[in-house]
């Protein structure tokens, strides 16, 4: 459905204490500086049929206003101004506050999510990243029901960062309010990320490749756990029938089975080549699996998970392509690619520049069409729904449409172990995709039925 809402306040909140003077210039990293100018967005969503208690909008405004500005006391650089691509200005002069009411009930829009509707639940833009680090709108719906957009550059973060700034926020609130809450929940960020990649002068390398509003659709398709089971399976044993030809890999990488993730990705991508690799211009290109990795537990020596900043490469996967029904070895493929992505990996990374020339490369291949991608990037295990901000844990969190094309987003169902795949695409392959029969046996709806409590289905909000 079309959500019509209407703007009620919009405010800047400050840190509640000043930040330093030594503090008052945030360098950014060289991993910042050619991560892509847009924002990360994300929507929770809290019904008042699942709150603890009712939920009362002033409190709850209240609450918000004062635990974020407690909160950017930590994350400074959150309500700092952007300085071209090199730098925060830390001059706190705040973080937009956004809150209106939105002309419907919650359970008309978590029932059956449209991606693209949700957009309108968080505070820019995402593909217009300005000056501002970060974004948060309140969004309280005719039922009561309320849901907390927030937006963060990705000029300044990794997933991995902006959930971690999202479980310090939720705490800190709960906090204020007199509930107990443990030692890890409150996290202090760690700025390492300039210190451990140095900034560069990145001129010839345009980090805006890839982000497009032109024909780009997303859909939401659900999986659930049978249907992952089925698929881990049938990659797993894909990769055993093969195994004595690759006697050479690791042991490891023949014995471990496919992860949920890596099951469902490479299905996915699988079922796009086939649906869209047809012709003599598409049979010439290359098709590469891209997976997105985290960085903190390969360096040496590790770094805590309250490491903030970008703090992630890519594994660029080109696998071989069969004329039968499956990708041969592809799990197994990616796994070689993601274990190439070790400390010496991180080693020649903080070096900087032969990886400034892959990427380059890599980005010219792009533009001119000779390479197509399909980019995975997993949300699975994050704890999207232990934001509990005092009032109860979420009823659902969702993403909004992103301005990415070929880009899979997974993220956990609320209960069962099944995994939300939100995928962004030029219109035209994603229909291809939806026709795929094979594509199509395997997702289990689009609805939140199965995910939501039946209070939620008999009760408007």
């Amino acid at each position: 459905m079309k959500l019509e809402f209407e703007l009620v306040s919009r405010e800047l909140i400050r840190p509640s204490s000043p930040t330093p003077d030594h503090l008052r210039r945030y360098q950014l990293s060289f991993l910042d500086q050619i991560s892509p100018p847009v924002y990360s967005p994300l929507v929770i969503f809290f019904s008042s049929a699942e709150a603890d208690k009712k939920l009362d909008i002033g409190d709850i405004t209240n609450r918000l206003k004062k635990s974020l500005s407690d909160v950017l006391v930590h994350f400074y650089p959150l309500a700092g101004r952007a300085n071209d691509n090199m730098f925060i200005d830390c001059n706190d002069e705040g973080t937009p506050f956004l809150e209106t009411r939105v002309k419907c009930q919650l359970s008309d829009v978590i029932q059956n999510p449209v991606p693209s509707e949700l957009n309108k639940l968080v505070p820019y833009q995402l593909h217009e990243v300005a000056d501002l680090a970060l974004g948060v709108q309140l969004n309280v719906f005719e039922c009561g029901g309320i849901a907390i957009g927030a937006c963060i550059s990705h000029k300044i973060a990794d997933a991995l960062s902006f959930f971690m700034f999202i479980k310090t926020w939720a705490g800190t609130a709960r906090r204020d309010h007199g509930h107990q809450i443990d030692d890890h929940t409150v996290m202090s960020p760690r700025f390492v990320s300039a210190t451990l990649f140095p900034p560069r002068n990145i001129s010839g390398f345009n980090p805006s490749v890839g982000i497009t509003k032109e024909n780009i659709v997303t859909k939401r398709f659900v999986f659930d756990a049978s249907k992952i089971d089925l698929i881990k399976s049938k990659y797993g044993d894909s990769e055993d029938e093969h195994e004595h030809e690759h006697e050479h890999d690791s042991l490891e990488s023949h014995q471990r089975p496919p992860s949920r993730v890596e099951a469902l990705s490479a299905f996915i991508w699988s079922r796009y080549v086939a649906a869209t690799k047809a012709g003599t211009e598409a049979s010439e290109r290359v098709y590469a699996i891209v997976h997105a990795v985290n960085l903190r537990t390969r360096i040496d020596p590790p770094l805590p998970e309250c490491s903030f900043g970008n703090l992630y490469r890519i594994a660029v996967t080109v696998p071989r392509l069969d004329t039968g029904e499956e990708c041969y070895g592809l799990v197994r493929q990616v796994r070689e690619q993601v274990s190439h992505i070790d400390k010496d990996y991180v080693k020649k990374l903080q070096e900087g520049n032969e990886h400034l020339s892959f990427i380059k490369q890599s980005s010219e291949n792009f533009t001119k069409g000779e390479m197509v991608t399909l980019s995975f990037t997993s949300l699975c295990r994050f704890p999207l729904y232990e934001a509990d901000f005092g009032w109860g844990k979420p009823t659902w969190v969702g993403s909004p449409a992103l301005t990415f094309n070929n880009l899979v987003v997974f993220m956990d169902t609320k209960s069962g172990g099944g995994i939300e795949a939100y995928i962004n695409m030029k219109e035209g392959d994603l229909a291809k995709i939806e026709a795929d029969k094979e594509f199509t046996a395997f997702v289990s709806s689009r609805s939140n039925d199965e995910c939501l409590p039946l209070q939620l289905l008999v009760l408007p909000c």
